[in-house]
C-alpha cells in the first residue's frame, strides 16, 4: 500500500489554515458557499435506504457540517467523522459537544464499519501532487471507504467536463465515466452517477447490498 503521509500532511496544513482563518463555516472548509456545500450533501440522501436508525462514516468531515445536515433529515443516526486536519476536528468537537450520536477523530484506525460512508470535497484539492499520484490516492481512498461500508457509500469529484479555461492546476478533475467504470468493475452493478445539480462536479453512489442505485 502506498504511503500518502507526506501528501496528506500538506493537505492538513492547507485546511488547517482555512479552519483557523474562517472557523466552522463553509469557507473554513474551502467551500465557495453554504448553498454549494448543501447541494452536494443533498445528493447523498439517495444513498440512505434503510428505515429507522443508520450509522454513517464521514470521511474527511471537516468541522462536521454533514452532521448538521443529517439533523435536518429528521432521522435517527450514529455519526463518526474522520479528518486528517486537527484544527478541523477541534472545531467539530466544539460545535457538536452536546450530540452523543456524533464522534470525531483524526485517527483512521478508529473508524469502524458503518451502514454508509460518504466523502464530500476531499478529492478536489491536490495542491502540488501530480495528477497521476493524486488519482492513485483517490481510488485507494475509495477502496478504503468501500471496506468501511456495510450497505453503500458515496463521494463526489470535480468533473473533467468542466470548461478548460475554468480549471485550476491545484485541483483534480475526473472523467465521470472513468469513475463509473471503475466502481462498476470493483463493487458491483449498483452504481449511479449524478451530475444534474448545477455544480462542476458529480456524485457517485454505490450500493453493496445488490439494491438499485
Amino acid at each position: 500500500m502506498a504511503d500518502w503521509s507526506a501528501m496528506l500532511a500538506q493537505t492538513a496544513r492547507y485546511y488547517g489554515t482555512t479552519a483557523r482563518a474562517y472557523g466552522a463555516t463553509p469557507r473554513g472548509a474551502d467551500w465557495s458557499s453554504a448553498d454549494a456545500q448543501r447541494r452536494r450533501f443533498d445528493q447523498f440522501a439517495r444513498l440512505f435506504d434503510v428505515d429507522g436508525e443508520f450509522s454513517i462514516n464521514d470521511y474527511g468531515c471537516g468541522y462536521g457540517a454533514l452532521a448538521d445536515w443529517l439533523e435536518g433529515l429528521g432521522r435517527p443516526y450514529r455519526y463518526h467523522g474522520f479528518d486528517v486536519t486537527g484544527d478541523m476536528i477541534a472545531l467539530a468537537r466544539e460545535a457538536h459537544w452536546d450530540r452523543p450520536a456524533c464522534r470525531f477523530t483524526t485517527e483512521i484506525g478508529e473508524l469502524a464499519p458503518a451502514d454508509y460512508t460518504v466523502a464530500s470535497g476531499i478529492f478536489n484539492v491536490k495542491l502540488t501532487a501530480s495528477t497521476d499520484e493524486w488519482a492513485e490516492y483517490v481510488f485507494d481512498t475509495i477502496d478504503r471507504m468501500a471496506a468501511l461500508s456495510l450497505r453503500g457509500f458515496a463521494f463526489n469529484l470535480l468533473t473533467a467536463d468542466s470548461d478548460p479555461d475554468r480549471r485550476k492546476p491545484n485541483l483534480f478533475y475526473c472523467d465521470p465515466m472513468d469513475a463509473f467504470s471503475r466502481c462498476r468493475a470493483r463493487y458491483g452493478r449498483a452504481v449511479a452517477v449524478l451530475q444534474d445539480y448545477g455544480l462542476y462536479d458529480f456524485t457517485v453512489i454505490v450500493r453493496k447490498d445488490g439494491g438499485s442505485a
